[in-house]
């Protein structure tokens, strides 16, 4: 089944053999029919009007609108080149083009707003400048590195190291017993003292997804697992995770938390679990629909888990 979340939907041919020609990368940057979406400290510029979408000015509108020097390639779509531009040297400066207004959004806020595919667009984006940012030199040799393919890389000119966008996985399970799911807490990041979630972690190194499931589980509540089902995955540009979000059997049903990184881990009964996604349980609230986390929730609870 083909299921698609909040900043997934990407319309955009990444343009892997394109990327392989540095010159027609850069005759890109300056060939009129190209588009850009600036970006000011990782938020991205929108039009606003009866609906608002991501905002793409030509490379003529770009030069007009000031200065930049961090240009990535994201891809491709009817024979167009879609560029993310990192503008924020420019400082609080928005377009000055008749007729339309501009704002700069938070890619999470955006949420709200705008359509699927510009969401998966923000999304790739957002995870890419982020790491051009971050990554400007040589974990081998400490050396200043150079972007290449249009940001696909970026390349050590002394030692010759080649480094790639990384993307970390995450995994997140929703773990049942007969009609019990468990949740949990992470301390430090409940808002609300009822709000809970499916536990989560990031893969370690050397680690099947199923395996990793196992251990997250068991290191954050206790509880042993069996018959590991994957259900789907969420790009989640905060900085650059994919969550892979899975449903499992409890092998064991003693909770015996982690007190350093959950608050509360609990079972919730599916009644109460499906009062929560109906926003009328005055004892559990769970994510709301951008996160994969509600989903896997439903899924469990309306009898749809894989």
């Amino acid at each position: 089944m083909s299921r698609s979340h909040t900043y997934s939907g990407n319309p955009l041919d990444r343009g892997e053999r394109e990327r392989r020609d540095e010159d027609w990368i850069a005759a890109m940057t300056t060939d009129p029919a190209s588009l850009f979406l600036p970006m000011k400290d990782l938020s991205v510029l929108v039009s606003e009007g009866s609906r608002e979408t991501l905002a793409w000015l030509s490379a003529e509108e770009l030069r007009s609108f000031g200065s930049y020097s961090k240009v990535y390639l994201l891809g491709l779509l009817d024979g167009v080149a879609y560029h993310a531009v990192d503008v924020s040297e420019n400082g609080d400066q928005l377009p000055a083009l008749s007729g339309v207004e501009y704002r700069y959004v938070d890619v999470r806020t955006a949420a709200e707003s705008l359509s699927g595919p510009d969401l998966g667009i923000a999304a790739q984006a957002r995870a890419q400048v982020d790491w051009h940012n971050r990554h400007g030199f040589c974990s081998t040799c400490g050396h200043e590195t150079t972007i290449r393919r249009g940001g696909q890389l970026r390349e050590c000119p002394k030692c010759e190291a080649l480094h790639y966008p990384r993307t970390d996985p995450v995994v997140i399970a929703v773990v049942s017993d007969k009609d019990n799911c468990l949740l949990g807490q992470t301390r430090g990041r409940a808002t609300q003292t009822n709000r809970y979630s499916a536990l989560a972690g990031f893969v370690d190194q050397g680690e099947s997804i199923e395996e990793a499931v196992a251990r997250e589980v068991m290191e954050e509540a206790g509880i042993a697992v069996k018959n590991v089902r994957y259900h789907s995955s969420q790009p989640w540009p905060f900085p650059s995770s994919l969550m892979i979000g899975c449903h499992a059997d409890a092998a064991t049903t003693d909770i015996a938390r982690d007190d350093e990184e959950m608050s509360d881990v609990r079972w919730f009964h599916r009644d109460e679990v499906l009062k929560a996604l109906a926003g009328t349980s005055e004892k559990l609230v769970v994510p709301g629909p951008m996160a994969i986390a509600h989903h896997i929730i439903r899924a469990w609870a309306t009898n749809e888990a894989p």
